[in-house]
């Protein structure tokens, strides 16, 4: 889309129903769909049928460092080549309103193979309150897909990138939660071929309630001449 130009919403109702409503968006500029969007919504019902998978045992957020940190950490390394200086520099400098504490940063020196799987501590910046859960539900959406698509790379981490973007992304909101509180995000890829890739993720409160489960299926292109060492 083009953040310039005015976003035109036909929104349809698709279904309403006494416990369960669905709702179709097409946003529209210069006449075209750019995104489409099908919204389910429930009314709050009890049940006895409840289970969740258990919370992942990871240090917490204060023991961690932020993304900001960590490419503190590498600049000052010497030995660091000249294009991944300036590719680090170019993420520092961009204004992204995320807090984020990686559990296992990946080694940018190294370009072995690693496990299609990646854990961050995540919120939004700043106080966003106790307003309407829709508010956190969105932004929600937008921290959910924030290096999501990257967990397909790691196993493949000796190619450059080409190209990298997402074609679809789901989420289903199981618990209220605050945006701007510490999340646990789990992040894996449980298959990646034919240019596409497919990653999964959970957002988990810090009590270890699963507040969010999401999916995403991207296309991601690389050069087939791997990388050269970093070093």
């Amino acid at each position: 889309g083009d953040p310039k130009v005015p976003v035109l919403y036909e929104v349809e109702r698709t279904r309403t129903g006494k416990s369960f409503s669905v709702r179709s968006v097409k946003a529209i500029q210069h006449g075209k769909p750019i995104f489409t969007c099908q919204a389910s919504f429930q009314l709050s019902q009890p049940s006895p049928v409840q289970h969740q998978f258990t919370m992942p045992a990871v240090p917490p957020p204060e023991e961690l460092l932020t993304q900001e940190e960590l490419i503190q950490k590498f600049l000052r390394n010497p030995n660091l080549a000249e294009r991944y200086r300036k590719h680090l520099t170019k993420i520092q400098a961009e204004d992204v309103p995320i807090d984020i504490k990686p559990v296992n940063p990946p080694d940018i020196f190294s370009s072995e193979p690693q496990e299609p799987k990646q854990l961050f501590w995540v919120r939004a910046r700043g106080y966003i309150g106790e307003t309407d859960m829709k508010v956190h539900c969105c932004v929600a959406a937008y921290i959910s897909d924030y290096a999501f698509l990257g967990t397909a790379l790691l196993p493949h981490r000796q190619y450059r990138i080409k190209f990298m973007v997402s074609l679809d992304h789901s989420m289903w909101f199981h618990a209220p939660f605050r945006a701007d509180h510490w999340m646990l995000y789990e992040c894996e890829s449980p298959w990646a071929g034919g240019c596409r890739s497919l990653v999964q993720g959970r957002l988990w409160r810090r009590d270890g309630v699963l507040a969010v489960t999401c999916a995403q299926e991207g296309v991601i292109r690389v050069e087939q001449t791997p990388n050269q060492s970093k070093l």
